[in-house]
């Protein structure tokens, strides 16, 4: 007769014990649970796995947590440019700077009073642009030139040769300066002015200022006058000074250094002074008939 196979235990195989079916208070039904449990769970230890779910769901897909380490980086928020920064710590020297500049064009809005018709003082407008014309450029260079044809002395064009040469001088710094800063003009102002060029539509420095500083010191040095005539001359420099800011072509600081260019201006030109005995070449060319 054939012998049924048995386990180790002495029971026959393929007989189930009653005892461990489940169990608890079995040792090898709560062995198998417990595998049972770490065998369901292997799969949610693998991270490939895990990042697949959590990007499946609607949080991630949002973009509100996004995985430390996982996938790819968020995109960096936008740069702001650098002048339309805020700079938390500004320095003395650019909290200075900004405040004179409000101080001055506050005050050159004040003292406007004849930048048009309907301004305070609107009526003294057309003789503010007469005292204009009176320090332009052209005047002057050709008021020289007509005096220098008609000299028949050498001391008297000695001096009208040096005048000419300031007034050169004054038109090439002026347009130099005007072209770098490039300020633009008071708001308030009107484009009316006598013959103007490309770069009077800039406002740093005053043109008109410098050239009155220049030649009131040139006139005041090389010419023998009575004392009310040298305070006149001082009055004219000043007052057309200040007729820049009250027709607004000017700011109160395109004219103080003007003034400031004008006086330096003739100290190179007191410098450089063109004699027979440092510039023949010019004095006998102009000699010739």
């Amino acid at each position: 007769m054939q012998s049924t196979r048995r386990n180790t235990e002495g029971r026959p195989l393929g007989t189930c014990d009653p005892s461990s079916s489940g169990s608890p208070a079995h040792g090898g039904g709560s062995r198998f649970e417990f595998q049972s449990l770490l065998s369901s769970r292997a799969p949610a230890a693998d991270p490939t796995s895990a990042r697949l779910r959590v990007s499946e769901s609607p949080v991630h897909r949002r973009g509100s947590f996004p995985l430390a380490g996982g996938g790819s980086s968020p995109a960096p928020p936008p740069q702001v440019p650098e002048e339309d920064r805020i700079d938390l710590n500004p320095s003395f020297l650019g909290i200075a700077l900004r405040s004179l500049l409000a101080i001055d064009l506050w005050l050159s809005k004040k003292l406007g009073v004849c930048a048009g018709e309907s301004s305070s003082w609107g009526s003294m407008r057309p003789l503010m642009k007469l005292l204009e014309i009176s320090g332009h450029g052209i005047p002057w260079l050709l008021g020289t030139l007509y005096c220098l044809s008609r000299s028949d002395s050498w001391a008297g064009r000695e001096v009208l040769m040096n005048l000419l040469f300031a007034l050169l001088l004054d038109l090439l710094l002026v347009s130099l300066i005007k072209g770098l800063v490039r300020r633009r003009r008071p708001a308030h102002n009107q484009m009316d002015m006598f013959f103007t060029v490309s770069v009077d539509k800039y406002s740093f420095p005053s043109g008109h200022t410098t050239r009155a500083a220049l030649v009131s010191r040139f006139i005041l040095n090389h010419l023998v006058l009575a004392i009310p005539l040298r305070v006149l001359v001082v009055l004219w420099a000043f007052i057309l000074g200040l007729s820049r800011v009250m027709l607004g072509r000017h700011n109160v600081t395109d004219v103080a250094f003007g003034f400031f260019l004008g006086y330096m201006q003739y100290s190179i030109v007191d410098y450089c002074w063109l004699s027979p005995h440092t510039a023949p070449v010019l004095f006998v060319l102009w000699n010739q008939p």
